[in-house]
Parts: C-alpha cells; structure tokens; sequence
C-alpha cells in the first residue's frame, strides 16, 4: 500500500502548487490592505465591509445569481427534453446525437461567443429575420436577453450530458414493472424515470449554476459591458483597477457562496437517494 501511495506524491504536490497555493494567496489578499506586503500586513476586514455596505456591488452580486439561476432553469427546461428523447434511440444513433451535442465544445468558449456576436449584431441572421415580420429595430445585441442567450448555449451540454447519463443507467425493467402493474406512460415517467435521472439533474444543475454565476467573458461579449456581472467585477478589481485585496476579497465572498451551494446540492442528492451524509 505504502508503494502506492509513493504515486500520489507528484499530484498532491501539483494540488498543493496549482489549487491550495493560490487560494490561501487570495485569501491572505482579502485581509490586507491595499499596499502592504505579506512580510508585514495588518489583518483588516474592510474589503468584505466595503463590499457589503455598497449597494452598486450587492445589485451586481443579486443580478448575477439571478441570471445564473435563469440560465439554469432553461438549460433544464431544453435539455431534459432532448437528454430523454436521446436516450429512447437506439446506440448508434444515441453517440451521433451526443457528438453532435459535444461537437461545438472543441471549439474554444470564446470563439464560439464571438460567433453570437455576427448573429445578433445589426444586419445579422437574427435581425433580418425578425426584420421580415416587422420587428427590425428590435435591438438584440448588448442586452440582458443577449448574455442569457449565451449563457444557455454554452452550458446546455452540460445539463443534457449529465441527464442523459443517468437515464442511460437505468434499468429497462423498472418501466416494465411499472407498466405491469398499471403505471401508464405518465405516472411511470413522474414515479420512476424522472426520481432515477433526480442525481443527473443535479449534476446538471452543479455544472450549469456554478460557472454561469462566475462568468466574465460572456457577459463582456455579448453585454459589451453595459451588463455587468459578478465575474466582470473581479476582473476589473484585478486587471484594470488593481485593487488585489478587494478582488480577493469579492473572490471569497463567491468561493464561500459556492461551497454552500454545493453543500445545499449534496445535502438534496443524498436525502433524494435515502442515504446518509459520511
């Protein structure tokens, strides 16, 4: 065992280089003040006070949970659907679909964000569609609707990938029971499909409300910074500004929110799976 565990050395030493190193750095930059050093600082909670006493950054914080749980209410209501009819057909056609899904992720998130721009900018697919019904001056680009548009596309695989896993999981027999005893098409899906696809759903959920409520780069792109986000916040504290502390700080305030939502997530998967929580 100890010969094993000689194997694991070079990954805890990444880990510990990669993941553990920079977040105690943010964490220490959160209780300094701006312009001391780490050989000499004063503890000092005034980037966490300045942050919550600021209405402007507390809209932000609330406009971004709020288009992150939007985002993951379509991404729900589009990919189960899809995620379910994927996993009816037959293994062949069940992979090409699957490529076809995964297909746009080879491509780099930023150049397929990029893309959405010619789509919805003046004189683009979108506006001379909606210009032969009449609705031509309807503004597309730059907007809330926009960010959300970009938002769902690229996070929707995740949510159908992670469904479709779960129904591919499971048991064929368990429908058959269910239609042996009565159950029609309905009440097997609502008492026997949908409660067993229930740890995909919140897996989809975890990969889709989790890097929408941090995202930057879509909201700059298809916001063109009239949309401002949580994310687009702390770049600006760390690239433009050069407030590091405070930037570390609004860092922590949303690593704190996400490990409480992940918690909340583990807490709903396993009382789902009748378990106990080790």
């Amino acid at each position: 065992m100890k010969r094993y565990a000689r194997l694991s050395i070079p990954y805890i030493a990444w880990a510990a280089m990669m993941l553990v190193l920079p977040m105690a750095l943010i964490t220490l930059y959160s209780f300094m003040q701006q312009g001391n050093s780490i050989v000499s600082f004063t503890l000092t909670l005034d980037n966490y006070i300045r942050f919550f006493t600021d209405a402007d950054f507390l809209l932000i914080l609330w406009r971004s949970l709020l288009i992150a749980l939007e985002t993951t209410v379509i991404c729900f209501a589009l990919g189960y659907p899809i995620a379910y009819f994927i996993s009816r057909c037959q293994e062949h056609t069940q992979n090409l679909l699957i490529l076809f899904i995964t297909l746009p992720m080879w491509i780099n998130m930023l150049v397929r964000t990029y893309a959405w721009i010619g789509l919805l900018s003046e004189g683009g697919l979108f506006s001379r569609i909606l210009a032969l019904f009449g609705l031509g001056n309807t503004e597309l680009l730059y907007t809330q609707g926009a960010v959300l548009l970009g938002m769902v596309y690229n996070f929707l695989p995740f949510m159908i990938l992670q469904v479709h896993t779960s129904l591919t999981k499971m048991d064929p027999a368990l429908l058959e029971a269910a239609s042996d005893l009565g159950a029609d098409g309905r009440q097997a899906f609502f008492r026997v499909t949908f409660p067993m696809s229930l740890p995909g759903v919140i897996n989809g959920i975890t990969l889709v409300f989790l890097p929408a409520i941090s995202s930057f780069s879509i909201p700059k792109m298809l916001g063109g910074g009239q949309y401002y986000l949580i994310g687009n916040v702390i770049e600006n504290q760390f690239i433009t500004v050069g407030e590091w502390n405070f930037g570390s700080a609004i860092s922590m305030i949303m690593a704190v929110i996400m490990m409480l939502l992940m918690m909340l997530v583990r807490r709903v998967e396993v009382r789902n799976s009748g378990g106990k929580e080790e």
